[in-house]
């Protein structure tokens, strides 16, 4: 990934969002592009408009921490983006780390396995920054048991949402969940440049998915971290479940997700009928594991 582009891109599409009104400038005449100028954006950040016009064409290497947050205040970036822009200035800082190289794939501690399979009633499984499922309890299984019936997915959560059709039926707010999915790996391309398997997935997905292509212009940057998602499993019908995405607590980038619904709720129900379906099937394809 080129980072000058990356960063130039990133900045003209948020400058483009933010209209004189939202940032409390006067505006004058008609505007032929919508969003702020880079005149304006400087004059909000405190620097000469030269000196912003050389940072939006990818200039950020050395830039310090305070005009860092100027840019981001003046730009409204949220903390996700805020720690987007640290990452694209530290990269633009260390050229070399942008040299790909394979990732080493970390291993799924046993305490944790133990941890989400001492859940049988919530869906919780482990992913890495790909979005690979690495481990999962009986009712995360369960619940994802399309995923686990698409072998062109390898288990993996983004492949599953852009490339199989079965996707957009199975998540209720679809476009929710594909946006959201592109917005971490734009972040995570930038926090981990040398992931030569993140960059391949990436542009596998680019090549093969217009909804993906199309979002992944965007340059919106996301995290998974809690919210609710709704569901319609071929088995049990529509729910909504809560969730919460915990980063591990180690250096191996991998995170732990945790479906949970509200005692009493019809969700809850949901997830009893999963619990049975997933302890009744037999097929190979659907046998509920803790995969090691």
């Amino acid at each position: 990934m080129d980072n000058r582009a990356e960063v130039s891109a990133f900045l003209k599409s948020r400058r483009g969002r933010i209209t004189p009104d939202q940032a409390g400038v006067p505006s004058y005449g008609e505007r032929r592009v919508p969003g702020l100028r880079r005149s304006e954006v400087a004059q909000l950040a405190g620097v000469s408009a030269e000196y912003y016009t050389r940072l939006e064409r990818g200039n950020v290497g050395g830039v310090s921490e305070s005009v860092l947050n100027a840019l981001a205040g003046a730009l409204q970036l949220d903390e996700i983006e805020r720690a987007h822009l640290r990452h694209l200035a530290r990269a633009a800082a260390t050229p070399g780390s942008r040299v790909g190289r394979r990732a080493v794939v970390p291993s799924v501690r046993r305490s944790v396995l133990r941890l989400i399979e001492g859940m049988p009633g919530m869906p919780a499984y482990v992913s890495n920054n790909r979005l690979d499922v690495l481990a999962t309890n009986a009712l995360g299984r369960a619940l994802m048991s399309d995923l686990y019936v698409d072998p062109a997915s390898e288990e993996n959560m983004a492949r599953f949402t852009f490339l199989n059709p079965v996707a957009r039926h199975f998540y209720l707010d679809y476009d929710r969940v594909a946006r959201s999915t592109v917005g971490h790996f734009r972040a995570e391309a930038v926090k981990n440049p040398c992931d030569s398997g993140l960059s391949a997935l990436i542009g596998e997905l680019t090549a093969r998915s217009d909804t993906f292509r199309v979002l992944w212009g965007a340059h919106d940057v996301l995290a998974f971290r809690d919210g609710s998602k709704r569901f319609r499993h071929p088995v049990v019908g529509e729910f909504t479940l809560d969730f919460e995405a915990l980063p591990l607590p180690d250096d191996s980038g991998l995170q732990l997700a945790i479906y949970n619904a509200e005692p009493g709720s019809t969700a809850a129900d949901a997830l009893t009928l999963l619990a049975r379906w997933a302890a009744t099937t037999r097929s190979p394809a659907d046998v509920p594991s803790v995969e090691g």
